[in-house]
């Protein structure tokens, strides 16, 4: 009974033996085999593997591309014009070995890359003026960060497959005066335009001043020369008239005076009855008599 205890008990620690010398590679993943801390086995590729049991260890590193983002930095361009960059680079694990010698575990890699990335962002931005990082031309830029931390990268066992910048600004106290510059400027070409538009406004309204009375003048001359030739006929029919007949135009201008003089809302008229306007009024009164 013993002995098969014992034999059972051996086959036992064969089989978990055998099942802990056997490890699998995941084609995401990189592993390294290390015996007393020093590196026996680099697994890049997926698939089963072996190790010696308790005496070998297998680390892990990611084989995917990774990210990192960087907190907001300050940058200084040639031209003094201060700027915050957010930039995020993408990354991979190129040397397994050298990785785990440079730095070990994966987290304390986010911060060594941050590092190199916010020195190669500063010395390439610095490079140039905020007009090149704000055009067109940030692209190239970017490719220069990228290539300029790659170099520092590679000592850490990593390369730097992309760098992007997500944001360029001005900081927050240059942002309001740059703003209050911006709106000074268009204030002032407010008042430009509305100086300008003034002046115009006033040439347009002594333009029709002198125009309105230019015409003015014109109808009142034209009204008076009219008015003199309706004068002029107006006496010429008169006289006419007085000449074909005295008489009778002098009893049409009395008629006409009564007509003007008794309308209904005229006042009360003291005339002499004796007076030669009434007499028309005398000749009919003898007459009936």
């Amino acid at each position: 009974m013993n002995r098969n205890t014992i034999i059972l008990g051996v086959l036992a620690l064969i089989v978990v033996g055998a099942l802990s010398a056997i490890f699998i590679v995941d084609e995401r993943e990189k592993a390294l085999v290390l015996q007393f801390g020093q590196v026996k086995q680099v697994k890049e590729t997926p698939g089963l593997s072996f190790k010696i049991p308790l005496i070998q260890e297998v680390v892990r590193y990611e084989d995917r591309i990774l990210s990192l983002e960087t907190q907001s930095l300050e940058v200084t361009p040639l031209d003094d014009r201060r700027l915050v960059v957010d930039a995020f680079a993408r990354y991979r694990i190129a040397d397994v070995v050298q990785f785990r010698e440079a730095v070990g575990v994966e987290g304390s890699a986010e911060s060594r890359l941050r590092n190199v990335l916010n020195a190669s962002t500063r010395e390439v931005l610095g490079s140039v003026t905020s007009g090149t990082i704000l055009s067109a031309d940030r692209a190239g830029l970017m490719s220069r960060i990228r290539d300029t931390a790659k170099i520092e990268a590679s000592n850490l066992g990593l390369e730097i497959v992309d760098v992007r910048l997500k944001r360029t600004d001005l900081p927050s106290q240059n942002l309001e005066a740059t703003f209050a510059r911006m709106r000074a400027e268009r204030e002032r070409e407010a008042a430009d335009e509305i100086a300008r538009g003034e002046e115009a406004a006033q040439k347009v309204r002594a333009q029709a001043d002198r125009t309105q009375v230019e015409i003015v003048s014109e109808a009142q001359k034209e009204a008076e020369i009219t008015r003199g030739l309706a004068d002029a006929q107006r006496n010429r029919i008169y006289a006419d008239a007085f000449n074909q007949d005295p008489e009778f135009f002098q009893f049409y201008r009395t008629l006409r005076a009564y007509e003007l003089s008794f309308q209904a809302d005229n006042t009360t008229l003291l005339i002499d009855p004796e007076g030669e306007f009434f007499n028309y009024f005398k000749g009919s009164t003898q007459e009936s008599d």
